[in-house]
């Protein structure tokens, strides 16, 4: 079952050209970065109430951020869902025929597990299942 939005992940080039925008101009609660090496990016993390915004720079050239960032330019990257049971919501999506990227869970920021459904089931929108940690 989806539970609450988790976070909203925006692409950039660079953290250090956008991370006073949101602390300081936005005021919003910044929780530091982290580096997600499977994903090869490297995040900031900000809190509006129980909600997260992502701001997540390539750290490779042959990361998926980085082609998205070649191809699209910097925007919004994808919305997360936070979820109870990840094996069970991508088993119920799959039954409903939803194209997933990830058909099993792989680790994501923060110690979660992860999987992201194909832009072309869910509207253009990219869409991640969040099961924090």
């Amino acid at each position: 079952m989806i539970n609450k939005i988790n976070h909203i992940a925006i692409a950039v080039q660079s953290l250090e050209e956008h991370i006073a925008f949101y602390r300081d101009v936005l005021n919003l609660e910044y929780g530091g970065t982290e580096v997600v090496q499977d994903q090869k990016v490297r995040l900031a993390v900000f809190r509006v109430g129980e909600v997260q915004i992502e701001l997540i720079e390539p750290t490779d050239p042959e990361s998926t951020i980085c082609a998205f960032i070649e191809n699209r330019g910097e925007g919004l990257h994808h919305i997360s869902f936070q979820v109870d049971d990840i094996e069970k919501q991508i088993a119920e999506l799959k039954q409903k025929q939803v194209r997933m990227i990830d058909e099993t869970p792989r680790r994501g920021a923060h110690g979660s597990r992860v999987a992201f459904l194909h832009p072309k089931s869910s509207v253009k929108v990219l869409t991640e299942l969040t099961q924090p940690d």
